[in-house]
């Protein structure tokens, strides 16, 4: 925790610029709703704030195992903050698996709640530890509180009359209440919240409340507690604000790109990890004429979302990585004939299956180039869960206005995470207009077929006609089209120029010039990411900079075509790192396009960068070391495989 005035006469309140809190236990604890609710509250309150969730990676792990740890992080302060936090100054740990998964994550001196009643003999010895850390001195770096929380949480449902199970289970409630006791939150909006929830079973939502409110009164007259803490609200910029996740804003957008460019919406895809709460949100707002269609699979959750292009809608499909692989056919259709669509990818880790619930960044180079043939398509990514929304809107206005397919790269890290959204009202949004060709007058094409190729002196982009529309029939089709006519041509002049006309289409897409944060233009070393590493990026350049080191960031929201003056941007820093969740892929874009030594900085773990690490980073590019340590996570990797194949280093 950081402390900027000290503890605060005698109520025993302290005040905070900032806390990380961390809830862990079981997948079945609960501890993505503790957070969530908790979050809500420090929304209401006026924090910044920032979120993270790591969720099991198996649907059903075994109970109390280290692989069925769920937790949920968030960060909260009285300034703006880009990320959910390196370490937590709090962690809540309701079983023995969720200490040690967790544990190594935090600062000596960090704060420690756990449920003593889940530390038993069988619970220990499942995650490996041979004596109770709460008894020996494992744990001297940590304050240590002891909490019997499912016992308390039992006394104090019990004139519920509900079961014992049901009673254990709102001991997530008891530590919401605890912690909301520690950092002043009220308990009127949970209370609400837990009500309405179980509204259909009237005395489960009782029990959570009385476990909630023993929470509380448990911080409030125990002796262990003798100090509150106070986070004041953030000054934030005036606006209605709303805390929001990722994926929730992305859907919010692709509902308003519908409205701004008056199309019907749809959405055609197959659930998957972590892009399926787009489906589930979109799905809920068919008065905004919204169609969700759930197909049978990956390949027909994109083909009908295509045909919803071609029948004159807003084409959307959602996925990961995994079905991205299996919609490449579609899109490379979808270029061919020139149609807008959206494709969403909430990047995931893998190759294959891989990590689903985990975070990677690693389909850039899929989504430029994971087609046959020379098949270009335009590249999105968001920065953050509230960027998603304008991100999303940006996409369909590229896809509507230069008739092409966008990929809209997210993350398992945005998708899962949340922050502030400042509502942003609907008349400051500027229409997007679809131009269909409207009907042929009669006589007006003076007997000339409609010309679909045609194209736009601006933008490249084809004529559109809704099927049906007088006078403008017209093939339609994967095979190569003729310039102009649309009809099947199989002439190599004609393939050659089509092939270039639909690259310079995208590369002449307008995107905005590449922004450049350096305070004092005296920077020497420009750090430059896109995705979700703008977080962890920004913050560890304030840190370098309060330290008194010059560094400079940038951040690419437009990743094909990239903007303008990138090269300009690369070449006025004498060091450029790319930092990113993969083997090194935009700095490979980089250096190939830009011909600048761009060097890569590289995690593959599936979790996001922390700022510290970042920082280490800044130095180490700054003493010359950096190339060196990059090279020797593939040496290391090498290293470790070595041993255990053959019982020893070579």
């Amino acid at each position: 925790m950081v402390s900027n005035q000290g503890v605060d006469g005698p109520t025993g309140s302290e005040k905070l610029e900032k806390v990380v809190i961390r809830f862990a236990g079981d997948s079945g604890d609960g501890m993505q709703l503790t957070g969530d609710r908790f979050t809500h509250e420090a929304a209401a309150f006026g924090n910044d704030l920032a979120t993270q969730p790591n969720f099991p990676a198996e649907i059903r792990a075994p109970q109390g195992t280290l692989p069925g740890v769920s937790s949920f992080q968030i960060q909260i302060a009285d300034y703006d903050i880009l990320t959910a936090g390196d370490q937590p100054d709090v962690l809540v740990a309701m079983n023995p698996a969720a200490l040690k998964a967790n544990i190594d994550d935090l600062a000596r001196g960090a704060t420690v709640i756990v449920n003593t009643d889940e530390f038993t003999k069988r619970t220990l010895a499942k995650v490996g530890y041979e004596r109770d850390p709460l008894t020996d001195d494992s744990l001297g770096d940590f304050v240590v509180h002891r909490v019997p929380m499912t016992s308390l949480t039992l006394t104090a449902t019990e004139p519920t009359g509900v079961g014992k199970k049901d009673g254990q289970r709102a001991k997530n409630m008891f530590a919401l209440g605890l912690l909301s006791w520690m950092y002043g939150r009220p308990l009127g909006g949970t209370e609400a919240f837990m009500r309405e929830k179980f509204a259909a079973t009237p005395e489960i939502g009782e029990a959570n409340v009385l476990a909630f409110r023993a929470g509380w009164n448990y911080g409030e007259t125990t002796e262990t507690f003798a100090t509150t803490y106070e986070v004041a609200p953030a000054a934030l910029p005036p606006g209605t604000y709303r805390q929001i996740t990722g994926n929730t804003a992305l859907a919010y957008g692709v509902i308003a790109a519908g409205q701004l460019s008056g199309l019907p919406v749809f959405l055609g895809t197959y659930p998957i990890t972590p892009a399926s709460d787009i489906l589930h949100e979109l799905s809920k707002h068919k008065n905004f004429g919204v169609t969700t269609f759930q197909a049978e699979d990956e390949i027909a959750g994109i083909g009908a979302a295509l045909g919803a292009s071609i029948g004159g809608a807003l084409g959307v499909t959602s996925t990961s990585g995994p079905g991205l692989a299996l919609k490449s056919e579609t899109i490379g259709l979808a270029v061919m004939t020139e149609l807008p669509l959206v494709i969403v990818d909430v990047q995931r880790g893998g190759p294959s299956t891989g990590l689903p619930t985990k975070t990677e960044q690693a389909d850039l180079l899929q989504a430029l180039y994971g087609r046959n043939g020379e098949s270009p398509v335009a590249v999105v990514a968001p920065r953050s869960p509230a960027d998603c929304f304008a991100a999303a809107v940006d996409a369909a206005r590229i896809a509507l206005t230069y008739r092409t397919p966008v990929l809209l790269l997210s993350d398992g890290a945005i998708a899962n995470g949340s922050e502030p959204w400042s509502i942003p009202r609907v008349r400051d949004l500027e229409p997007i207009d679809p131009a269909f060709e409207p009907p042929a007058e009669e006589g007006a094409t003076d007997g000339q077929p409609f010309q679909p190729y045609a194209r736009d002196p601006e933008t490249l982009a084809r004529p559109l006609a809704r099927p049906g529309t007088a006078g403008r029939a017209h093939r339609i089709g994967g095979l190569e089209k003729a310039d102009g006519s649309g009809n099947i041509s199989y002439d190599p002049a004609n393939h050659e120029l089509m092939v270039r006309l639909r690259q310079a289409k995208i590369d002449g897409i307008a995107v905005p010039d590449l922004e450049v944060d350096d305070p004092d233009g005296t920077a020497d070393l420009l750090l430059i990411g896109w995705g979700s590493s703008y977080g962890p990026i920004g913050e560890a350049c304030r840190r370098a900079r309060r330290r008194g080191v010059p560094v400079a960031q940038a951040h690419l929201r437009h990743l094909n075509p990239l903007p303008a003056n990138t090269g300009e941007v690369l070449r006025r820093y004498r060091r450029v790192v790319a930092p990113e969740m993969n083997g090194g892929q935009l700095a490979l874009l980089l250096r190939g396009r830009y011909l600048v030594d761009v060097q890569p900085w590289t995690k593959v773990a599936g979790t996001a960068f922390s700022a510290q690490e970042l920082v280490g980073v800044i130095d180490a590019a700054l003493d010359g070391s950096i190339g060196e340590l990059e090279q020797n996570k593939a040496f290391d990797a090498r290293a470790r495989a070595t041993y255990r194949t053959t019982g020893g280093y070579r």
